[in-house]
């Protein structure tokens, strides 16, 4: 189902200086249509760094630092250095992949995950069924970042009744960052299907607007220093269409959100399954 994605991309943009389109894609079974994937409820290392210039996609430099990727069920490619866009007023973009190889996640595989990821799909969430992803998404910033659990989703509390929720709290580097997921995908996922971009257009805007919304309304107790979008991707492709539409987005919308794109190699349907 997929191309060989020999690299991961790593790229950091800002509202003020953004590359030529390269683009991302995302999809979501919530009732988008054919068009979409899921979501809601809907990476480190020594070798390479992300773009500082203006418009550079990619660059050279120094990964997540020394230990980074952590070992783990699935190939990590490359971890993004993030630290400056974790402190940034900013929005910004990163790319890495994950690499299941011929060994697709089920139950028995759950002692391999982190300690973060497991707890996370014993908990569950709120009414999702995109567990799999969301705790994969968890597995990546544990791995590349050295991200800890502080609460999953259905421990976060809010000071409004029906507000917007984030799927996880982690701390990294003694700071704590809501994060929010979602998959992109197009059914039926065998046929290869190209992502519409409209569709990613809409998606993206509808996530990053619920994540000003339960920014806003989270309690102090539980209250996050800003929000990462995990997009957990089925092709490479599909992040391209993603990156096209985030770089066209008002700047309003982006706020200082992280997009945080994961793209899944080899056998890679159960983050795709609902569960």
């Amino acid at each position: 189902m997929h191309r060989l994605f020999a690299a991961a991309i790593v790229a950091t943009f800002t509202v003020t200086a953004c590359p030529p389109p390269s683009g991302e894609g995302e999809g979501e079974g919530e009732g988008e249509g054919e068009g979409e994937g899921e979501g809601e409820g809907e990476g480190e290392g020594e070798g390479e760094g992300e773009g500082e210039g203006e418009g550079e996609g990619e660059g050279e430099g120094e990964g997540e630092g020394e230990g980074f990727p952590r070992a783990g069920f699935g190939t990590i490619t490359a971890c993004p250095d993030i630290s400056a866009a974790l402190l940034a007023s900013t929005p910004s973009f990163f790319s890495t992949t994950l690499d299941f190889g011929d060994d697709g996640y089920d139950d028995e595989d759950l002692p391999l995950l982190t300690a973060g990821a497991q707890q996370m799909m014993s908990e569950g969430t709120a009414g999702g069924s995109s567990i799999v992803s969301e705790a994969f998404a968890f597995e990546l910033l544990d791995r590349c970042h050295g991200a800890t659990l502080y609460k999953s989703e259905t421990e976060v509390i809010y000071d409004v009744a029906g507000s917007k929720l984030t799927d996880l709290v982690v701390d990294i580097d003694g700071a704590r960052y809501g994060v929010s997921v979602v998959r992109a995908l197009v059914f039926p996922t065998t046929q290869d299907l190209p992502y519409p971009p409209a569709d990613a257009t809409s998606l993206l805007t509808r996530k990053l607007s619920d994540i000003l919304i339960s920014s806003e309304n989270v309690s102090a107790e539980d209250a996050w220093d800003k929000q990462l979008l995990a997009v957990v991707a089925d092709t490479a492709d599909y992040a391209d269409v993603w990156l096209t539409a985030w770089q066209d987005l008002d700047d309003a919308v982006k706020a200082d959100t992280i997009i945080y794109v994961t793209i899944s190699e080899g056998i890679d349907d159960p983050l795709y399954v609902n569960r």
